[in-house]
């Protein structure tokens, strides 16, 4: 991800250790929770659930237009959080006065180019969109690599805690990377061949698998480009979604204009992959397979690579909307417990059965009405917590987190006395559950937080159940953990009380199959959020809790960000 104002955190920080495998509650050792005075679930204010729905309905009404950044949709959502934040009775979260934090946007989208390959005078011409999908982040009208050479790298990995470099001290400046997508697959010989759930959290992806790191390692190590080979098992998603990204992206507008990123960032099919390992005189998987292992070498190929990128440029001016309830402690209320909700979605785009636009009801239309709720909630207790509340409500997070990566690199109070990030992405809208997801559960003590809350409920935390799929690094909550914030991600809970077994999964799947990003994400007559009324009152008593602790919050031994938070309060002492 780009950072504004502020270099590359090492990935050595963000990756102290590996990240734990997310398992069911029943399999995860509990953790005590830090020394907190005790108010029982039952004793905090209700968190008002026919007001979230009210609020969802307004914000995912057409007259929103799918809440785009930079459209009419944006502006009339700011203007309503602006107006419920004053109305709850908060104050300002901007230190300027304001309830707002202008995230400064553009918006680049690239023109078709081919990207040709050339061998001993031999030259191979990729398709655009069929064989090679690339941009630039650079704000210019072009960017390009020009002969460009090419060198293999694995998994493109540099990762001291498990001994692991994938450049062994080559010099890659000026050239151009070819890596292979998620972490490398390291066996353990000593448990007939499996992952080895020691290294790169066996089947649970870090950060290092992420898309993202790839071409953020590959800017840190000075490269023209970076190229990753898909595969559809590896990554998660087909060829096709990739895709998509032909169209406009947006980012944020970094002091140099995002120069300090590589020229071109793309993806190449695995079919073109082993063809140009093979025009190197290389075989595909006898490399991936020693790509797996530490000992393996980065590989020149003796190819050059040649795009020229020509972009059409646009600025955005977007906001996060922001506002705070002060501390009752003078010694503490600099300190901060943040809630996040996006509230964005993709606004207007291609018609589905006749409708154009991508209201985002659940996604996130609720979780935004659930922040204003906990937020109102809050104001009903006899006084304020110890330390103070930030209810931060971001931008452009369909279009890459960009609004929580702004705060988190240009923060309003610093994150080093920041306690904990609560981040809602969507709402349980079809009853109560008997169970609540953390998503990358075992992470920090915020989930000792939100266990010991939930059994009050007489109800248990279930792990995520598709750890391989990364998705503690796609919402929001990632830009504060990737800065050493522990960072909370809740999802909903998959057994429903009074209704089958496979029921929660089948809703889950029925979303993400026809509702997900579609003008179908409306609210609907059959919705019930009894279920998401219980998940906020948790969300509410973390949140509380955690300002009334002893203590703050720490990741857990073994987490790969806790290294970057012990730097960044050790800088605090």
């Amino acid at each position: 991800m780009t950072k504004i104002a502020a270099p590359l955190v090492s990935i050595a920080l963000l990756a102290g250790c590996s990240a734990p495998e997310s398992k069911p509650a029943a399999e995860t050792a509990p953790g005590p929770t830090p020394s907190v005075q005790r108010t029982t679930i039952g004793e905090l204010p209700d968190v008002d659930t026919d007001a979230v729905l009210a609020h969802t309905k307004i914000l995912s009404s057409d007259q929103y237009e799918g809440r785009g950044p930079g459209t009419k949709g944006e502006e009339l959502t700011v203007a309503y959080l602006v107006d419920q934040f004053k109305k709850i009775g908060l104050r300002p979260g901007n230190p300027d006065g304001t309830y707002i934090q202008k995230v400064p946007l553009v918006g680049i989208t690239p023109e078709p180019a081919s990207l040709t390959f050339a061998k001993d005078g031999a030259r191979t011409e990729l398709k655009w969109k069929d064989d090679v999908v690339a941009w630039t982040k650079h704000v210019a009208p072009t960017a390009s690599i020009e002969d460009s050479e090419l060198v293999f790298v694995g998994y493109g990995v540099v990762a001291p805690e498990f001994n692991w470099d994938d450049y062994k001290d080559l010099d890659v400046k000026g050239k151009t990377l070819v890596m292979l997508v998620n972490d490398p697959p390291v066996r353990d010989l000593a448990n007939e061949g499996g992952l080895d759930a020691k290294t790169f959290g066996g089947r649970a992806m870090t950060y290092y698998g992420r898309w993202t790191y790839k071409y953020e390692i590959g800017a840190e190590k000075g490269a023209a480009g970076v190229l990753l080979i898909h595969e559809t098992e590896p990554a998660g998603y087909p060829f096709d979604v990739v895709q998509s990204k032909v169209a406009e992206q947006f980012d944020l507008v970094t002091p140099d204009k995002n120069m300090g990123r590589v020229a071109v960032e793309g993806w190449i099919t695995l079919d073109q992959g082993r063809n140009l390992l093979k025009t190197a005189g290389y075989d595909f998987d006898q490399l991936k397979s020693q790509a797996a292992t530490r000992e393996f070498m980065p590989v020149p190929l003796g190819v050059t690579a040649s795009m020229q990128l020509r972009n059409k440029l646009r600025t955005v001016d977007s906001k996060n909307v922001v506002a705070r309830l002060q501390g009752r402690d003078p010694r503490l209320r600099d300190e901060y417990v943040v809630y996040t909700a996006h509230w964005d979605h993709l606004g207007i785009g291609p018609a589905v059965d006749g409708d154009t636009i991508y209201n985002g009801a659940k996604d996130n239309a609720s979780g935004t009405g659930g922040i204003l709720e906990i937020a109102r909630a809050y104001t009903k207790l006899p006084s304020p917590p110890k330390r103070s509340i930030l209810f931060l409500s971001v931008t452009a997070e369909e279009q890459g987190l960009l609004g929580s990566q702004y705060y988190s690199v240009t923060p309003l109070y610093p994150l080093a006395k920041t306690l904990a990030n609560i981040n809602i992405d969507g709402l349980n809208l079809n009853g109560r559950t008997k169970d609540l997801t953390l998503i990358g559960y075992g992470a920090s003590d915020l989930d000792d937080y939100a266990r010991d809350a939930a059994g009050e409920q007489g109800r248990v935390i279930r792990g995520d159940a598709e750890p391989e799929k990364g998705f503690y690094y796609r919402s929001d909550h990632f830009n504060f953990a990737k800065l050493g914030v522990p960072a909370l991600d809740p999802d909903e809970g998959i057994d429903y009380i009074g209704k089958p077994p496979e029921f929660g999964t089948k809703v889950r799947n029925d979303y993400t199959e026809n509702d997900y990003h579609q003008p179908s994400d409306v609210v609907r007559p059959d919705w019930d959020l009894s279920g998401a009324r219980e998940d906020l009152k948790v969300f509410f008593a973390v949140g509380y809790r955690v300002a009334e602790a002893d203590a703050y919050p720490e990741w857990k031994l073994g987490n790969e960000f806790r290294a970057v938070r012990e730097a960044s309060l050790k800088g605090k002492k």
